[in-house]
Parts: C-alpha cells; structure tokens; sequence
C-alpha cells in the first residue's frame, strides 16, 4: 500500500472515526482503524462490536493495498505532523510509514483480515432529514439521556416517526426533553431508540448546513449515511416510556421570563447549591413566584443566596424546589429570547418552553423541600 494525502483530509477522517475504536477490550484489533484503499479513495473504519463508522477520502493511491494500525498512535502522529503531504507506505516489514518533509515514523500493523465486517443492514424503514436539523434536535435533548446502565432502555433517544413528524425523546427518570421536526414527503411510522453514545458521534461528525443525512433503521440496527461518511449502530432493547401521557396537559401557575436574566441567575445561585460541605446531599434550589416577581434561593451551610427578578405571571403563588443543574440544561439548550415556564402544584412537573418555538418542550420533576 502506498498513499499520498493532504493533512487536513486525513486529520478529518481520523477526527470522525477514532470515538468507534473500542476503549476496553481483550481483542486488540478492534485499539486500531481499518485503513483501506480503493481506487482513488482512502477508506478509514473503526468498530467496537456497538458503534462503526466509516469514512472515505480522496487521495493519490500509488499501490492498492490495507492494514489496521493503532488508532490513538496513528492519530497523535498526524496530528502534530505539519499541514503539508503525508506518504503512508507499507514496508518489507509490514511496518506502516508515515513520512511528512523531514519526519519519518513507523508502526507496527494488524491484520486486515481479522478486521470485523460491519453490520450489513437491510433498511426496512428511513428518513431524510437537513443536517443542521439533526444536529439541533440532538443537541436539545442528548443531555437529558439517562446515564445508568441499570435501565439502558433510558441511555438512548427515542426516535419516532409519526403522520410525518419525527419526534426525538430523552428521559432520564428526573426530566424529559422532546424535540420534533415536519418531514419532507410520505414517511412510514417506526420508533427505536439510538444510544447516546452513538447520537454524540453522530453530533460531531455533521455539519451546521443543509445537506442531508439519510437515516436507515432495522430491526436491531440504525444507520447514518452521509455524503463521506457511515455510521452503523446497534438499536436499544426495551419499552421506552409512554412520554405523551406523563406531559401536564394544564398547569395552575405560568411565568414568562427573559431567557438570559433567569439562566443568569440559576448559575449564580448554584454556586451555592453545589457548595455544600457534605457533598453526598442534594441541596435544591427554590423557586418563590409571587405577582409580577419570582425569587430563586438556596442556602446550606456554606452559605446562602437570594435574588430576584420582575417577570410576567399567571394564576396563583407558589413555592416549589428543583435541582438547578436540571433547569440550567433546558435554559442553555433553548435559542428563544424569552420561555414560559408552567407548574402545577408543588409536587408536580414543570414545563419549560420557548415562547416563539412550538416545537420543543422539557419537563422536569420537582425536589420534595423541608418544611
């Protein structure tokens, strides 16, 4: 195998690939990435059993040819390597070369062979969707995924698609965060549940524009594909949450608020929150809605701290607590000027929603306060 590439394009496709190569594993194939010639093209692919992804580049192919190599070696010889050509070559002694100006290293290989296919998917249903779309609805429901292993079920998005609206669902037992987007065209109804994981790389590798990512799902397989890039998933096991019948339909008290001022103000007061000496206990932050004002506060033993802000209310006074981080979440992942922020009583959930986006809603259940 001999290639000549640019920096940059081989530096892309190592970025977009190496969160596939397996961290923990007894089988050291799956430590490296798949290099792969074909044609005028370099193929590069990670795998680790869960997620594989797949990425192609242009470059002058010399000798046709594969190998795996060590993907985090591989990777932080590129990276400091000046941004110029690379020649990668393997030699007589199934050493892999890299040599760039004056610099010349070389790794040890695997073999290509023992390399594990990745899933070959037979798409039974699949979406098209803008990949700054996709990024947005990613992006204000990912943190809202549940990290216990204990109900994996939870440690994925619920994608589902009905009457042409894809609906993306994170629930964590605490809060939920549902965004939903108008599909193009005729689209068949499915629902299944892509791990975190696989949405956070999925995340990094699209870009903020309009071109399109193709999503294909299987029975227990997903698939992104884009224009240089794949990536192949396994789907989630369980019965996810019935979410619309968790949502308050009414609530007794709404506020409407500038985004900014109150998220300015939950991270102000949980420097205090977070503060406490005995750092197993949760200390909430309370919420105080009076006419025409809302008072958010926390006190432990570090501390205390209070402020106020003017806003514009609804229906009756009402204390309540929550975790601030939880609502700190919602505030940073919402574009809106202004959100509305719905309560019940001081046991129930809390809707919180951007005045001028119909299409996002995250809800988050209250923390029981000393009396």
């Amino acid at each position: 195998m001999k290639v000549i590439c640019e920096k940059e394009k081989i530096l892309k496709g190592i970025t977009s690939v190496i969160n596939g190569v397996a961290s923990k594993t007894t089988m050291p194939i799956l430590e490296g990435i798949l290099i792969q010639t074909n044609d005028n093209e370099l193929k590069l692919t990670s795998y680790d059993l869960e997620i594989g992804i797949e990425y192609i580049l242009e470059a002058q192919i010399e000798e046709q040819g594969s190998t795996v190599v060590n993907a985090v070696m591989f990777s932080e010889i590129i990276k400091r390597l000046p941004v110029a050509e690379i020649k990668l070559n393997i030699n007589e002694n199934n050493l892999l070369e890299i040599e760039c100006e004056g610099s010349l290293y070389k790794l040890a290989t695997m073999n290509p062979d023992e390399f594990p296919e990745l899933p070959k998917i037979n798409v039974d249903n699949s979406i098209e969707i803008e990949q700054t779309v996709l990024k947005n609805m990613i992006r204000k429901t990912i943190f809202a995924v549940s990290t216990e292993e204990n109900r994996p079920i939870f440690t994925g998005c619920l994608f589902e698609v009905n009457e042409n609206k894809l609906n993306v669902v994170a629930v964590d037992g605490y809060r939920l965060a549902i965004k939903n987007h108008i599909l193009n065209g005729d689209v068949k109804t499915f629902n299944s549940v892509i791990p975190g994981k696989t949405l956070n790389e999925v995340n990094k590798i699209i870009s903020d524009s309009f071109d399109t990512v193709k999503i294909g799902i299987s029975r227990n397989q997903a698939l992104f594909e884009m224009e240089n890039c794949k990536i192949v998933t396994r789907l989630l096991d369980g019965e996810f949450l019935k979410y619309s019948n968790t949502i308050p339909q009414n609530w007794e008290t709404r506020i409407k608020v500038n985004k900014n001022n109150i998220q300015n103000c939950f991270e102000r007061i949980s420097l205090i929150s977070s503060s406490s000496i005995e750092k197993e206990k949760k200390y909430p932050v309370k919420i105080k809605i009076e006419i025409e004002k809302v008072t958010i506060s926390c006190a432990n033993q570090t501390g205390d701290a209070k402020e106020e802000i003017n806003i514009e209310t609804e229906g009756k006074e009402l204390e309540i607590g929550f975790n601030p981080r939880f609502f700190l979440d919602a505030l940073k992942a919402i574009d809106d000027e202004e959100v509305y922020i719905e309560f019940g009583t001081n046991r129930s959930p809390c809707i919180i929603r951007p005045v001028g986006e119909g299409d996002y809603i995250y809800m988050i259940l209250p923390i029981k306060m000393k009396e």
